[in-house]
């Protein structure tokens, strides 16, 4: 006979804050933290959670671990779309690994975790958390937050599966006409920086690399930042900046 007492269907979650980000749309974004440390990111508390008493304390660490929904998931609007199996960037975009062996957003119940730098904490008006090296987009809910502790959770011993190490960066250059539009600007050069970050992690679709002709277009603050994928001689891809135009409805 099973005496366990019978497992709830749903828990109820409360979101204690949202993401303001360099990233309004989720192409772009890096697949993992800390690989664009350029990206700037604020953690805005809601109340109740935003009263300063909750977070006394949190300045004496450098790092947090956010907890949070991936709320442009498709089980957003499909929940039946969840497959025990997915196609990790890492592995080309075709093979199939388990969900559970992966970091895929497409999660059964859409959770994520990220590892962020806590920069500052202003609690001038409630309590915003500035941070660096995010990857998260522009509204994202976020239900928790733990200080990262080194030595209990950095292990360089680990196992890391198909992703042993980080992914190589690709060349970036940017065309005359990007880089008058930077300079122009007063974050220019942390814009540049962001850029050049972004497009190093080579966000095109990994099933799907098109030839040189296709241009992609990713958003990065208020921009719409236009890049081609160039093939160098030795066969080494260069993406580069062929435009930087204001982003359609934004301004």
């Amino acid at each position: 006979m099973n005496d366990r007492p019978a497992q709830p269907e749903t828990f109820p979650l409360t979101p204690i804050g949202l993401i303001e980000s360099d990233f309004p749309d989720k192409f772009g974004i890096p697949r993992q933290p800390g690989l664009a440390a350029a990206a700037r990111a604020s953690l805005v508390l809601v109340s109740p959670f935003d009263d300063p008493l909750a977070v006394r304390g949190l300045e004496t660490f450098s790092h947090l671990w956010l907890t949070f929904i991936f709320h442009l998931s498709p089980q957003q609007v499909a929940p039946a779309r969840w497959t025990p199996l997915v196609r990790p960037p890492r592995l080309g975009g075709n093979a199939k690994v388990g969900v559970f062996a992966s970091r895929s957003t497409h999660r059964p119940n859409r959770l994520g975790l990220s590892l962020v730098e806590l920069v500052e904490i202003d609690t001038t008006h409630g309590v915003r958390l500035k941070l660096r090296g995010a990857d998260l987009v522009d509204g994202t809910p976020v239900l928790d937050i733990k200080p990262y502790l080194p030595w209990a959770e950095a292990r360089p011993e680990a196992r890391a599966g198909f992703a042993p190490e980080a992914p190589p960066n690709l060349a970036v250059s940017l065309s005359p006409e990007a880089e008058a539009v930077l300079s122009a600007r007063p974050d220019g050069d942390e814009l540049g920086e962001l850029i050049r970050q972004v497009l190093a992690q080579d966000p095109r679709p990994a099933y799907r690399r098109t030839p040189e002709a296709r241009v992609y277009g990713v958003r990065l603050r208020d921009l719409d930042v236009r890049f081609q994928a160039l093939q160098a001689p030795a066969g080494h891809t260069t993406l580069r900046v062929v435009e930087i135009v204001p982003a359609a409805g934004r301004t």
